[in-house]
């Protein structure tokens, strides 16, 4: 277990899984923010942290369950004609459809931002809260919405790093507790930050649909699809963090010239 978390693919799966987490937790951040606000002020810090403890221990009980399906490999459907083959799973199914709702999200949040900002904090400034337990049920409820994606993602970055699940599962609770920490204790700066260069906020959406896109390919491939007699092959990991870094790289040099501007 040690051997494989200290081995490259689980550090750099790791590092870009708790960046990732922490771009996409920011709104998450802003709505419990929200919802805290509407307390007393001796109450507010009390909820905050609260509701974000019992987030991280309702993503980590979301991933056992994620994992568990996405562990379900053998074969339940096999269908064969002249120009298609494949042989269904729930693996694939849960891969599948979770890449086209990475996609759909991704593209949905992406609109809404450019369109209308400020759609989901009005949604939830309307909701009436009136004591502490309120607010945290509240603060659940917003984190359930958000944690999907975050789940998906998270298994979209570390399927297949190793033959055993179970030490992916560990990887993807690491990366989910480190990025609770770190929003805990940096959420005002980190929301500063994306305040400031919301372009960043955007780039990670857009990281979404690349995920999402290499989940359904990889389901394709773990079900054997084959069309015209051609495999679908996985994307290598490796192409996807390229992506990644070579995306913030490009960022990181739009802002410096923006500055020196």
């Amino acid at each position: 277990m040690l051997e494989f978390l200290l081995s490259g693919d689980a550090i750099i799966a790791l590092l870009t899984l708790t960046f990732l987490e922490i771009i996409l937790g920011i709104d998450n951040i802003v709505f419990i923010s929200i919802a805290a606000n509407k307390l007393p002020e001796h109450q507010r810090g009390k909820a905050t942290n609260i509701g974000l403890v019992l987030a991280m221990v309702q993503r980590i009980i979301l991933l056992f369950f994620v994992s568990f399906l996405v562990g379900l490999k053998k074969p339940f459907y096999e269908f064969e004609n002249s120009w298609l083959e494949l042989h269904l799973s729930w693996q694939a199914i849960i891969l599948f459809v979770g890449g086209l709702f990475l996609i759909y999200k991704s593209t949905s949040e992406i609109r809404e931002k450019v369109e209308e900002p400020s759609h989901d904090e009005d949604s939830i400034k309307g909701k009436v809260i009136s004591s502490l337990s309120q607010a945290i049920v509240q603060i659940l409820i917003i984190d359930f919405i958000f944690s999907v994606d975050s789940i998906l993602t998270a298994i979209g970055m570390t399927n297949g790093l190793h033959p055993n699940p179970n030490y992916s599962l560990v990887l993807m609770i690491i990366a989910v507790v480190i990025s609770i920490i770190i929003m805990i204790a940096f959420a005002n700066p980190i929301r500063r930050f994306i305040d400031k260069h919301p372009s960043m906020q955007v780039l990670g959406l857009a990281f979404l649909i690349l995920i999402g896109f290499m989940l359904i390919t990889e389901a394709a491939h773990l079900s054997n699809t084959q069309f015209f007699g051609n495999e679908v092959g996985a994307i290598p990991k490796g192409y996807l963090y390229f992506a990644i870094a070579f995306s913030l790289f490009v960022e990181f040099l739009n802002q410096k010239t923006a500055r020196k501007k």
